[in-house]
Protein backbone atom coordinates (compact mmCIF):
# COMPACT_ATOMS: atom_id res chain seq x y z
CA UNK A 1 0.00 0.00 0.00
CA UNK A 2 1.23 3.35 -1.24
CA UNK A 3 1.92 6.22 1.85
CA UNK A 4 -1.13 9.09 1.61
CA UNK A 5 0.21 12.09 0.13
CA UNK A 6 -1.75 15.26 1.22
CA UNK A 7 -3.93 17.23 -1.10
CA UNK A 8 -5.79 20.69 -0.86
CA UNK A 9 -9.25 20.70 1.44
CA UNK A 10 -7.31 17.60 3.34
CA UNK A 11 -7.91 18.15 7.22
CA UNK A 12 -4.52 17.21 9.09
CA UNK A 13 -3.19 17.47 12.73
CA UNK A 14 -0.91 20.50 13.57
CA UNK A 15 0.92 21.10 16.57
CA UNK A 16 1.32 24.29 17.92
CA UNK A 17 4.41 25.77 18.64
CA UNK A 18 6.27 28.50 20.90
CA UNK A 19 6.26 30.91 17.73
CA UNK A 20 2.68 29.97 17.18
CA UNK A 21 1.49 30.67 20.27
CA UNK A 22 3.34 34.05 20.86
CA UNK A 23 1.60 35.22 17.85
CA UNK A 24 -1.82 33.86 18.55
CA UNK A 25 -1.53 35.58 21.98
CA UNK A 26 -0.20 38.83 20.80
CA UNK A 27 -2.88 39.29 17.91
CA UNK A 28 -5.48 38.15 20.99
CA UNK A 29 -3.62 41.11 23.52
CA UNK A 30 -3.99 43.43 20.72
CA UNK A 31 -8.13 43.08 21.40
CA UNK A 32 -7.94 43.36 24.90
CA UNK A 33 -5.74 46.01 25.24
CA UNK A 34 -7.38 48.23 23.22
CA UNK A 35 -10.08 50.84 24.00
CA UNK A 36 -13.56 48.44 22.06
CA UNK A 37 -15.12 51.83 21.12
CA UNK A 38 -12.12 53.16 18.90
CA UNK A 39 -11.83 49.67 17.32
CA UNK A 40 -11.70 50.29 13.30
CA UNK A 41 -15.16 49.19 12.02
CA UNK A 42 -14.26 45.95 9.90
CA UNK A 43 -11.28 44.90 11.92
CA UNK A 44 -11.02 41.50 12.78
CA UNK A 45 -11.06 41.00 16.40
CA UNK A 46 -9.13 38.14 17.86
CA UNK A 47 -10.96 36.45 20.38
CA UNK A 48 -10.37 32.79 22.18
CA UNK A 49 -8.91 30.45 24.60
CA UNK A 50 -5.19 30.61 25.62
CA UNK A 51 -3.17 28.71 23.15
CA UNK A 52 -0.93 26.34 24.90
CA UNK A 53 2.12 25.65 23.39
CA UNK A 54 2.32 21.42 22.09
CA UNK A 55 -1.59 21.52 21.86
CA UNK A 56 -2.95 19.56 18.40
CA UNK A 57 -5.27 21.66 16.54
CA UNK A 58 -7.04 20.66 12.96
CA UNK A 59 -5.37 22.07 9.65
CA UNK A 60 -7.22 22.55 6.63
CA UNK A 61 -4.41 22.33 3.80
CA UNK A 62 -4.38 24.97 1.53
CA UNK A 63 -0.74 24.34 -0.51
CA UNK A 64 1.38 21.13 -0.59
CA UNK A 65 5.14 21.36 -1.62
CA UNK A 66 6.54 18.11 -2.06
CA UNK A 67 9.63 16.98 -1.80
CA UNK A 68 10.03 20.20 0.26
CA UNK A 69 12.36 18.44 2.79
CA UNK A 70 13.63 15.39 0.79
CA UNK A 71 12.41 12.69 -1.62
CA UNK A 72 8.92 11.85 -0.37
CA UNK A 73 7.96 14.53 1.90
CA UNK A 74 5.92 17.39 1.49
CA UNK A 75 5.65 20.82 3.23
CA UNK A 76 2.01 22.14 3.97
CA UNK A 77 0.72 25.30 3.92
CA UNK A 78 -2.81 25.76 5.81
CA UNK A 79 -5.51 27.58 8.19
CA UNK A 80 -4.98 26.01 11.58
CA UNK A 81 -8.55 26.10 13.40
CA UNK A 82 -8.11 27.27 16.77
CA UNK A 83 -10.32 27.46 19.82
CA UNK A 84 -11.96 31.04 19.17
CA UNK A 85 -12.88 33.10 16.15
CA UNK A 86 -9.70 32.92 14.65
CA UNK A 87 -6.95 30.85 12.69
CA UNK A 88 -3.23 30.84 12.19
CA UNK A 89 -1.55 30.52 8.83
CA UNK A 90 0.93 27.74 8.68
CA UNK A 91 3.25 28.02 5.84
CA UNK A 92 5.92 25.14 4.93
CA UNK A 93 5.36 22.94 8.19
CA UNK A 94 7.20 19.77 7.91
CA UNK A 95 5.42 16.18 8.84
CA UNK A 96 6.71 15.07 11.88
CA UNK A 97 5.63 15.17 15.78
CA UNK A 98 7.03 17.82 17.04
CA UNK A 99 5.73 21.24 17.62
CA UNK A 100 5.56 23.31 14.65
CA UNK A 101 5.20 20.00 12.73
CA UNK A 102 1.65 18.39 11.41
CA UNK A 103 0.81 14.91 10.77
CA UNK A 104 -2.19 12.73 10.17
CA UNK A 105 -5.02 12.21 11.67
CA UNK A 106 -5.19 8.99 12.95
CA UNK A 107 -8.11 6.76 11.88
CA UNK A 108 -10.72 6.31 14.24
CA UNK A 109 -14.15 4.49 14.51
CA UNK A 110 -17.06 6.59 13.82
CA UNK A 111 -19.19 6.72 16.99
CA UNK A 112 -23.28 6.05 17.46
CA UNK A 113 -25.42 8.13 19.51
CA UNK A 114 -28.13 5.77 20.43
Amino acid sequence: MEPMEPTVGRIVYYKLSAQDVEAISRRREDYRNNNKENWPMGAQAHIGNPAREGVIVPMIVTAVWPGEYGEGSFGLNGQALLDGNDVLWITSAKQGSNNGQWDWMPFQKAQVNK
